[in-house]
């Protein structure tokens, strides 16, 4: 279904594998805003306990509905809805999102789904060594705000030469 609809890859190897790690630790519910072709969901099932709720939404109907199928045999489950539907299944224990995406979503509204001690995930970055961090020349304000915001412990993973991955603990 991906190469059907122009995704050459989505989430990559590297990232989801730090996603079945991360998710390996949690319980409760987790959520994927965006499931896109449905990688990121399956790699977040393939490390959860099987006790553990994943959750995706895709406000693409093919895409929500593809995947619906794709996964009607697995523990996941797929809302065709915006990502702010996941309100009503908040509070998570893990939240993973496209850092395109959160630069548009309402950063506090996506911090209040979070329980104390719940990650959000975002991925995509690119890998800057410098402070203030910077993408394409300019201060990467998405990522700078992550990395200060005291409501969190965050950190910038580098998970390939060409990829980085913000994990942010709410305190």
């Amino acid at each position: 279904m991906s190469l059907e609809r122009g995704y050459v890859q989505a989430s990559r190897t590297e990232t989801g594998r730090l996603l079945a790690t991360l998710a390996a630790t949690r319980s409760g519910t987790i959520a994927e805003c965006g499931t896109g072709c449905g990688v990121g969901a399956a790699w977040l099932r393939s490390g959860a306990p099987k006790e553990t709720r994943v959750i995706t939404a895709e406000l693409d109907p093919e895409l929500a509905h593809g995947v619906m199928d794709m996964f009607a045999d697995d523990d996941i489950d797929v809302m065709h809805a915006n990502w702010t539907s996941l309100a009503e299944h908040a509070p998570f224990s893990l939240i993973f999102l496209d850092a395109q995406s959160a630069k548009s979503w309402p950063r506090e509204e996506i911090i209040e789904l979070v329980e104390t001690g719940g990650m959000i995930v975002l991925d995509d970055f690119t890998p800057c060594p410098s402070w203030p961090p910077l993408d394409r020349g300019r201060v990467d304000t998405l990522r700078l705000e992550w990395l200060s915001d005291d409501r969190f412990t965050t950190v910038d993973v580098m998970v390939a030469e060409d990829t980085s991955v913000i994990i942010a603990v709410k305190r």
